[in-house]
Formats: structure tokens, sequence, C-alpha cells
């Protein structure tokens, strides 16, 4: 079964080549001033994976397609849509994502389903930059609350930052 959740924030820490996506499951309230519920887990990812959800996020396009600009026009000129994103798998500390994709055939009432798997930075790159939802399911969002702690940027020591 597969659960809701929402992209919470991306962490560029610049002294690192090491990012981090932090990711919540998505539990409805009816209260909107109520802190946000739901199982929480971290996504360990790359510089330019990170970036490039941050861009999408902001909504800064670049002047020429990046790398998931050209996967969302290549899927579109096959003649398919991204409908949504799954955390699927958490084994040994890697996640696996599948980016899910609808086709109409000609001739058939019901579209095709198509399921790319793809590390999940690169899904949830997409994904945001399409807006479709994202998806984990119950064995990773267990697992992943269970095994991790959150990441936290550093903190600001103004004495760092004083010339010696």
């Amino acid at each position: 079964m597969s659960i809701a959740i929402d992209l919470e924030r991306v962490l560029i820490l610049d002294a690192s080549s090491e990012q981090f996506i932090q990711l919540r499951e998505r539990v409805p309230s009816a209260d909107a001033l109520e802190a946000p519920s739901g199982r929480v887990f971290s996504i360990k990812i790359g510089t330019p994976e990170a970036v490039a959800i941050e861009r999408r996020l902001r909504g800064h396009l670049a002047p020429r397609p990046q790398t998931h600009d050209l996967l969302a026009a290549a899927i579109t000129a096959l003649g398919a849509r991204v409908t949504h994103v799954v955390i699927h798998t958490l084994d040994a500390g890697t996640y696996f994502a599948n980016i899910m994709m609808e086709r109409e055939v000609e001739g058939n009432v019901d579209a095709e389903v198509i399921e790319l798997d793809a590390r999940p930075s690169d899904a949830i790159a997409l994904a945001v930059g399409l807006g479709v939802p994202l998806y984990a399911t119950e064995s990773v969002l267990d697992a992943a609350s269970e095994a991790q702690t959150l990441v936290e940027p550093p903190a600001f020591d103004p004495e760092d930052d004083e010339d010696d």
C-alpha cells in the first residue's frame, strides 16, 4: 500500500558533497495551525540532485533544459505522462523508487501503465517539476522512520565568522 508523502525540505550543506531531502507522511489535519504529524525520514542525495529539486521548488527555470527537464520532455514526446512517484524499497540504507506513468493505447479503454526504476532523488526532481504526487510504501515509512534520526543543519557560531 502506498501512502502520500510531502517533500518537507531540501537541506544543502555547502561544505559537503552529501545533501539531504526530508519527507513526511501526509496526515490530514482539521487544524491548519497544528504542527505537522506523520512519520518523517531523510534521504541522502548528491549536490546536483539537491540543487535541481531546490530550483524546481522555487520555480527557477534554466535557460536550457537540464537533465530532469529533458527526461520530462522525452516522456511527453513518447506519448506518456507521469502520474506519480513511489519510493518502494529501503535496502541496506539505499532507497529505490519508481516513476509511474500512463500512456494511451489506441483501441484500449485503459491506459498502459509504465513503471520506470529510478533513484528517489531523480524521481522527486521530476515529480516536483511536473507537480505530481509523491508516495512511499508502508514498509519504507516504517523502516525509514525507525532507522534514522533527522538531519539538522549545523548551528551557526558567530565566533567562527570572525577574523583571527
